[in-house]
């Protein structure tokens, strides 16, 4: 294999596992409650159903009729027990209201104690995102300053490939700031 294909390698990699940190980070920010009915809230629970540990979106459709009111339509309504008790277990303060047909779940106004709680705790993440990313990069750079000892790479080149690598971290935890930005702006929106 060339020089060049393996620093291609090395810069495809670092590329996806950037773009897999900030999907990650995009997952992690749709889980914070904002006083906004999601879907994305509760379809990772994990619900006991028959004696297995199953996803609630696997489980049930989703739907917002109102922005403070999320539907779960089970598609067997035999595990509406089940569902409600991992619910009623979620770290997520909420009280599911069965009918026979269909749960709701109605989201109360945040108090302003509670937005900024979940402020602290969207910026630590943030972080974590921005500490995942440099993570990558600071790898990337391991690797290509094991193939410059294997393979004589050219400091010229070794130095072109790690401007790109900073320029792309550069990016990246810009959008963790847009990201954070944003989501800071929606949870302290009354």
């Amino acid at each position: 294999m060339m020089d060049s294909e393996m620093i291609d390698l090395v810069l495809e990699d670092t590329r996806d596992k950037m773009a897999r940190a900030l999907d990650h980070l995009r997952s992690e920010f749709a889980g914070v409650r904002t006083g906004r009915a999601s879907a994305s809230l509760v379809d990772g629970l994990i619900v006991d159903y028959y004696g297995s540990n199953v996803a609630l979106k696997t489980l049930a459709g989703f739907s917002v009729p109102e922005p403070r009111m999320l539907v779960i339509s089970p598609f067997d309504k035999g595990a509406m027990a089940a569902i409600e008790k991992a619910i009623q277990n979620s770290d997520l303060g909420l009280s599911p209201s069965n009918d026979g047909i269909i749960i709701r779940l109605a989201f109360p106004p945040l108090t302003e104690e509670r937005r900024k709680a979940l402020v602290k705790i969207v910026r630590q993440k943030a972080e974590d995102g921005k500490v995942a990313i440099r993570g990558v990069r600071r790898h990337a750079r391991q690797e290509l300053d094991a193939l410059e000892k294997e393979h004589g790479l050219s400091t010229d080149e070794i130095e072109r490939v790690e401007k790109t690598l900073d320029k792309w971290t550069h990016d990246e935890v810009a959008t963790v700031d847009t990201l954070l930005s944003q989501k800071e702006h929606e949870l302290l929106e009354v």
